[in-house]
């Protein structure tokens, strides 16, 4: 069993040590549904889900998922950018996950841009309740993720250390550019 977790699992692991049944969690990029089925067991029969995604075919995936795993009931699949969450959502969330990049299986052309992805982010981090987090797992085999990323890390190492811990977790002898994951905590 190997003690180093690849970064998905990392971004897993801290979004389940916070969220507790009845709670509302974002999916921020629902891609094939991956993400937003874990949150949904998270948060239970109570609780709820937002997963957002622009394309068509990503909100398909994850519907079809979601049926399969009877777990439709409690996710609101939202068909717009990341970037308009706080549209939608008006209570505090416990966690928001991201994966960057671009849809698995999908048009290698469209992937998330640093612009929309960064006001994502804040919204985000707007709608986080203390104590809990926001993940991003960034992707930079495409072309504009190493920019995206770049973006990201310059926008959180200048968050307020007093309101925000952020932590980044990459592996760094690793071939054909693996992703790295960014987590970000509220503090209470």
């Amino acid at each position: 069993m190997a003690v180093i977790k690849k970064p998905l699992k990392m971004a897993r692991a801290y979004v389940a040590a916070c969220v507790a049944g009845g709670e509302l969690a974002v999916d921020a990029t629902a891609g094939n549904g991956y993400d937003t089925l874990f949150l949904a067991r998270l948060v239970g029969a109570n609780g709820k889900v937002m997963a957002f995604d622009i394309q068509k075919k990503a909100i398909e995936n994850t519907c079809r998922r979601l049926k399969a795993a009877k777990m439709l009931s409690r996710v609101t699949l939202v068909p717009d950018g990341h970037e308009n969450m706080v549209h939608y959502i008006h209570q505090p969330v416990a966690a928001v996950m991201f994966n960057l990049g671009y849809l698995p299986g999908g048009d290698h052309l469209l992937v998330t841009r640093p612009k929309t992805t960064l006001a994502a982010l804040g919204a985000g981090l707007q709608l986080l309740r203390p104590g809990g987090v926001v993940t991003i797992v960034c992707y930079t085999g495409h072309q504009g993720g190493p920019e995206e990323k770049a973006a990201l890390l310059g926008c959180l190492s200048g968050l307020e250390q007093k309101q925000f811990t952020v932590l980044h977790y990459t592996l760094l002898n690793q071939v054909n550019e693996p992703p790295s994951l960014l987590v970000i905590e509220k503090r209470t």
